[in-house]
């Protein structure tokens, strides 16, 4: 996990981030997560979401000024502190740097999303069931995961291991967590799992 955190701060370090990018590399960045997948959490004014893997904020800016309240949370130090300053306009946020399998929320939510961010999760099952157990009745949760099936991040100077996501892999903790998939569909680089709590009573 080390290597993950140091790689995203380093990205920082570097003047990498992604709510700074030109409209072409915005463009490239939506082919995982575009309004598609923004339109499938369903925002309203009374919703509250959570964001794993919030990063610099990329996707919360989207999400932020639609909701009651927004969590956001990063295992990366830099990232979290870059995304404070992306999203200082909301007053509607809490920004934790922690790591999502192991952190303890004192809340639920009715919209948990993430992307690009399972395939640094090696413990798929746990973090899904973890997510059913942090989702509100008739909550959703959103997943994009990457259709690349490597398992190595190469940048060059550094490399990164991951745990690339499978349909099949993903559709089964879905399941066994007790999770209603609504929704499969593809963009051009990746897999949307839409997926709902549904009332068993």
């Amino acid at each position: 996990m080390r290597e993950v955190i140091n790689h995203y701060d380093s990205l920082i370090d570097e003047n990498n981030d992604p709510v700074l990018d030109l409209s072409p590399l915005k463009e490239y960045m939506n082919k995982w997560d575009g309004q598609a997948f923004i339109n499938e959490l369903q925002l309203t004014a009374n919703k509250t979401v959570l964001e794993i893997g919030v990063g610099t904020g990329r996707l919360a800016l989207k999400v932020c000024g639609k909701c009651k309240s927004f969590v956001g949370i990063d295992i990366s130090t830099k990232p979290i502190a870059r995304a404070k300053q992306n999203l200082k306009s909301f007053d509607n946020i809490i920004l934790i740097c922690d790591n999502f399998m192991s952190y303890v929320f004192d809340s639920k939510f009715d919209v948990i999303y993430s992307s690009l961010t399972f395939m640094h999760i090696q413990e798929k099952q746990m973090a899904i069931t973890k997510v059913a157990s942090l989702l509100n009745t008739n909550g959703r949760f959103v997943l994009s995961i990457d259709k690349n099936q490597s398992k190595i991040i190469d940048m060059g100077n550094r490399k990164i291991k991951i745990f690339p996501d499978t349909i099949e892999q993903i559709k089964k903790c879905i399941i066994t967590a007790g999770l209603q998939i609504e929704k499969l569909f593809e963009t051009e680089f990746a897999t949307i799992f839409v997926v709902v709590k549904e009332n068993k009573f």
